[in-house]
């Protein structure tokens, strides 16, 4: 079940507003085939596309596209990001929200990740500089400099960082893991956290944990990929990112902020009817 408050403003008014706001992900990079990703989901199972650069690197534009048509509320994505990052019981870096603003024919769930914002707010205000963007666009936090200031966390507009109020528990596991902005296990106390799209798994050449947990549930509602290469995959099909945003009526969440967010969503349809 998915948690019934609902953050203000999930879709835009209309989807000329989008289009005239986004011009669907603006002038990307020409794509690369998507047969010869095809082919590696083939041989390898889920991975991250593959970067065609023609002998030059460029730096990767992750994004994420979440189909709220397609999701069910299930949760499996927070579950699976709750085990991969081993994330404190009273945390959720991506939460599931199920809209009630709207008539009962009208509900749909909304999964709300960090947006990965071009121009983030928590890196600005960060006194410290421990919040900051990866080469590839990536907000990522470095506890080894976080004061545990919250003032990232004020300036969220989504929410969607936690703070360690006490010294989270450690499996076993997690004891042995050598810390990483990228994987920031251990977890400490009097630091703030959040999703950074799964970094490591993404470097390893891997979709990010919900990714692959929403594909294996058989949902197949969010898409990871390179807009430098105009390709997103979830984990059942790699399609372009303009044509899936174009025909999915894509939009940004909250927008009109200025943030810049890396994370779209296709409008609900209207099949989305719940008991």
């Amino acid at each position: 079940m998915a948690d019934r408050e609902m953050p203000e403003d999930p879709q835009p008014t209309s989807r000329r507003q989008f289009l005239k706001r986004a011009g669907l992900a603006g002038a990307v990079a020409a794509a690369a085939p998507v047969a010869r990703l095809a082919s590696t989901w083939a041989a390898g199972g889920a991975q991250a596309p593959a970067h065609a650069g023609h002998g030059k690197t460029r730096p990767r534009r992750w994004v994420m596209v979440i189909d709220l048509a397609a999701c069910d509320g299930c949760k499996k994505c927070t579950y699976a990001c709750q085990k991969e990052h081993f994330v404190p019981f009273n945390q959720q870096w991506i939460k599931v929200y199920e809209n009630m603003a709207n008539n009962a024919y009208d509900r749909y769930n909304f999964p709300v990740p960090c947006m990965q914002c071009e121009d983030a707010p928590c890196v600005k205000v960060c006194p410290v500089g421990a919040t900051y963007h990866t080469d590839e666009g990536i907000v990522q936090v470095d506890h080894n400099q976080c004061v545990g200031c919250r003032f990232c966390m004020a300036a969220c507009p989504y929410g969607v960082r936690s703070f360690n109020w006490t010294e989270p528990s450690h499996s076993p596991q997690e004891k042995f893991v050598q810390y990483s902005p990228e994987f920031p296990v251990p977890h400490r106390k009097g630091t703030v956290e959040k999703c950074m799209f799964c970094a490591h798994r993404v470097k390893m050449g891997r979709l990010p944990g919900c990714v692959e947990a929403c594909h294996e549930a058989g949902h197949d509602a969010i898409y990871f990929g390179d807009a430098n290469e105009n390709l997103v995959t979830n984990g059942k099909e790699v399609v372009k990112l303009t044509q899936l945003l174009a025909q999915g009526h894509g939009y940004k969440y909250k927008e009109e902020l200025g943030t810049h967010p890396r994370v779209y969503y296709l409008l609900p349809s209207r099949e989305t009817k719940k008991a």
